[in-house]
């Protein structure tokens, strides 16, 4: 997912940098945790203090991976909501997590544009990773507040079990159209 994201960002003319576990310095505005969900509480206690003021953005779905039949948060929480307890410093965002990795570098899904959905509390933040997604050929729909993260892991986990169950392909996905 990483380097289908950063195929995105790049081809919006923005930059980006790979952060891995013995980075010392992030610089970008915008961190896109391009990682499971059981990897962030090694990256919280490892980069959190580098992460205060920045937009975070968990793609992650926190499914049950044994089981395939379950998330793995409470049900009135979420992945999303998790982390930003513990980064109260950062602002936290909610996208990807409906996409999969073919799709983003094609820009479509079934003939549309790929759609990245992101939740999260803060507009500008929100409008900033719009215009970084726009710019690099996929549409950005605001799907409202960070409570909506819930949702948007049920969608994860529901294209995930249908496509590991082979009921639909890994180039499926979720996009909107007028």
């Amino acid at each position: 997912m990483g380097t289908a994201i950063a195929s995105i960002v790049t081809a919006g003319g923005n930059d980006v940098e790979f952060v891995g576990r013995d980075t010392q310095d992030i610089n970008g505005d915008i961190v896109i945790l391009a990682v499971p969900v059981h990897a962030q509480a090694e990256i919280v206690a490892t980069h959190g203090a580098k992460l205060a003021g920045r937009t975070v953005v968990d793609i992650s779905n926190p499914l049950n991976f044994e089981t395939f039949d379950s998330l793995t948060v409470p049900a009135d929480s979420s992945a999303a909501q998790q982390l930003a307890a513990q980064l109260p410093d950062a602002t936290i965002l909610k996208a990807f997590n409906t996409n999969f990795a073919a799709t983003l570098p094609s820009r479509t899904v079934g003939g549309v544009p790929t759609t990245v959905l992101i939740a999260g509390d803060d507009d500008a933040a929100k409008s900033a990773l719009s215009a970084v997604l726009t710019a690099g050929g996929v549409k950005a729909v605001d799907a409202g507040s960070l409570r909506r993260a819930r949702e948007l892991e049920s969608i994860g986990f529901l294209q995930l079990t249908l496509a590991a169950s082979e009921k639909i392909s890994w180039t499926a996905g979720f996009s909107l159209h007028a």
